[in-house]
């Protein structure tokens, strides 16, 4: 832990976060290192932490918007979802490849390459923000290959459509 100079006020950095805190000093800042994703707590934090920035996304956010109405239940869900892929706990129960491809069809076959680009980008920065270490190497490396399969499955649906 160390402490920054900054102007007249004094901040707390978590990360690349930084909080206001009461005035001690009025040219330092208490810095606390990041950790690893080691439990479902964390894991909760960075689903919900990502959906903030996915959901206010211009290019992105109409898809989960228009579609998700119990954002607490599927928040729980995601975060099962996560706990399975990061520490194999079994409370996960679904098909997430069959769900984004009847999204794509309801979304009239508007989801492609380039919205799973901006989705790994979110995922990506959140990670960087509040956590460092094996397992948030490993929700970057697991969210690559989850988007790329998630990719595959709904142009496999295409084709089983007739759309391509």
């Amino acid at each position: 832990m160390e402490w920054l100079e900054t102007g007249k006020t004094r901040n707390m950095f978590f990360g690349a976060v930084m909080l206001p805190l009461p005035m001690v000093h009025p040219r330092m800042v208490f810095v606390m290192e990041k950790q690893d994703i080691v439990d479902r707590q964390g894991i909760s934090l960075l689903v919900h932490r990502f959906y903030e920035k996915v959901r206010a996304d211009e290019e992105i956010g109409h898809f989960f918007n228009e579609t998700i109405t119990d954002w607490h239940e599927h928040m729980e869900k995601l975060t099962d979802f996560w706990e399975m892929n990061l520490f194999f706990a079994q409370k996960y129960k679904g098909n997430p490849i069959q769900v984004h491809a009847e999204l794509d069809k309801d979304m009239g076959g508007t989801i492609d390459n380039y919205h799973f680009g901006i989705w790994l980008r979110h995922w990506f920065a959140t990670l960087e923000t509040y956590f460092s270490g094996p397992n948030t190497e490993k929700a970057k490396q697991r969210a690559r290959n989850i988007s790329t399969r998630m990719f595959v499955g709904i142009y496999e649906q295409r084709k089983r459509d007739g759309v391509l």
